[in-house]
This record gives C-alpha cells, structure tokens and sequence, in this order.
C-alpha cells in the first residue's frame, strides 16, 4: 500500500480545498485508502508523482479521478421527501402565481450528480401543472463538477425506483431497449432539464436568477467560511422572494441573507 507523505497530504488538502472547496483536512485515512491501491494499479510508485502530475493542471482525468474518488454521488429520487411535499405545497404554488404572466419557471439543481434530483423535480413540476405543462417554459438547470456523472444523468439509466407516486412509473419510466432490463426517464423528462459541468467555486455569472435552488447535501464537503461564501453567491443568484434548500443533515449560518421557513429551507425575503 502506498503511503501518503506529509507534505503530499497537505498538497492534495490545498488543491481541492482552494479549487473545489472541499475540505480533506481530517480526510487523511480517507485518501490513503481510496487512492493507495488505484493508484498502484495505474503503475504509480508513490503519490508525489501523481500530486506533481494533479497540481500541473495538464491532465483533467488527473482531476476527475481523484473527485469521483474522494466525493460521493450517492443520490436517489425523491430523496428527502418533506422537501419535495413542501415544493409541491407551498413552492409551487407560490411561483406558479408570480410567474403566469412569462409562465417561466427558473430552477436550479445545484450538485445533481446522476440527475434523480432535477428528474425529480421535472415530475413533479409536470405533474402540478397537468395539462398546462406544455404552456410553461419549466427546464431545470442541472450542474455538478464531474463530467462523467453528467454524461450517465444525460443519458440515464436506472433501476425502478420504489419511493415515488405509482403512477410516475407508467408516465415517466420506459425500459430501456439494450437489453438490460433497467429503465430510463421517458423524453418529456430528460428534455426538461439542461445538463451543465459547474464548478461552485466559481463567480455565478448565469444568464437568469433562479427561483429555486436545491443545492442538497454538497455542503458537506466545505468549512464553514467556504459555506457562508456560496450561501451569499447564491443569494445574489435568486430573485426576490425565491428559495434555497440544502440537505437536512447541513447547515448554514445564522446571519444568512436568507430568512429560513423550515429546517433546510430558506427563503430571500421580497422588498417591500
């Protein structure tokens, strides 16, 4: 088994820190167990070499490689159902009455690794609008930081998931035609929701401002000041009186911008 070095560890903690924000300060085990054998299996000696090679930048398998190792993209649909009864209760009907006039919804799946999440969305969405839904503009903007993740959520495949509403399964499920008996979401859904790569340390220069954005169980991987830094990027990125909701098992600080509603659900407030 390889061994990370002192001075390797402390490389790695500052790159993904400073360009990712996530914070591997006390991850040491972590990264010595995940990457010691796969790196000895793509003929590497040692870690230094593989850091040397991660920092230069010249390699971005390099830096996808070590993302889908240290991160999890553990995600299902319907996942933290109370989110999704309060936008189907109370978010939705809020937006639908503000917007009917430009009858555009704008939504953010903010760290939507495999797609279940801006899926999701999508069906409910279509289903509160029923026979409506092809009057309304409603596609949901989808980013994460690793390609390959968005390339299986574009083009998705899936066992049938046992937590959703019986009839989504006939309305927005189809086998899949390879042969593999698993199933993929029917092309009123995919088409609903734009795929883009996105790193969140960057500026949020995006065309629009979102009404909602989910940015569920990232933050996570951050510390509190990197936190309190995207909190404020995405309150200058949502309109006025649209929501913000993060996992439940997160947190954010108490001198938010955002008025918080319920545990996990934030709100910027409409001027008056």
């Amino acid at each position: 088994m390889l061994q990370l070095s002192d001075a390797d560890f402390q490389r790695l903690v500052t790159f993904m820190r400073d360009r990712y924000g996530i914070n591997l300060s006390q991850k040491r085990l972590l990264i010595n167990s995940r990457l010691s054998a796969a790196l000895q299996a793509k003929g590497y000696t040692d870690f230094t070499k593989f850091v040397d090679e991660l920092l230069s930048g010249k390699d971005a398998a390099q830096v996808e490689f070590i993302l889908n190792k240290l991160t999890t993209n553990y995600t299902y649909f319907m996942r933290e159902k109370e989110h999704f009864a309060f936008f189907n209760e109370v978010i939705l009907p809020d937006l639908i009455k503000r917007n009917e006039r430009k009858k555009v919804l704008s939504i953010w799946s903010a760290g939507c690794s495999t797609g279940e999440e801006p899926y999701t969305i999508s069906m409910c969405i279509k289903d509160f609008l029923g026979s409506q839904a092809g009057l309304w503009d409603t596609r949901v903007l989808a980013t994460d930081i690793s390609p390959r993740v968005l390339s299986e959520a574009a083009d998705p495949s899936y066992e049938m998931p046992t937590d959703i509403p019986p009839e989504w399964s006939r309305r927005y499920f189809r086998k899949r035609t390879d042969g593999s008996g698993l199933y993929t979401v029917t092309p009123e859904i995919r088409h609903n929701v734009i795929f883009r790569v996105f790193n969140l340390m960057e500026p949020i220069h995006f065309r629009i401002k979102f009404d909602v954005i989910f940015c569920r169980n990232v933050m996570i991987y951050f510390d509190q000041e990197t936190k309190d830094a995207l909190v404020q990027r995405f309150y200058h990125a949502t309109n006025q009186g649209g929501y913000l909701l993060i996992g439940h098992s997160e947190n954010i600080s108490k001198n938010s911008p955002y008025r918080m509603l319920r545990p996990a659900t934030f709100r910027r407030e409409r001027r008056r």
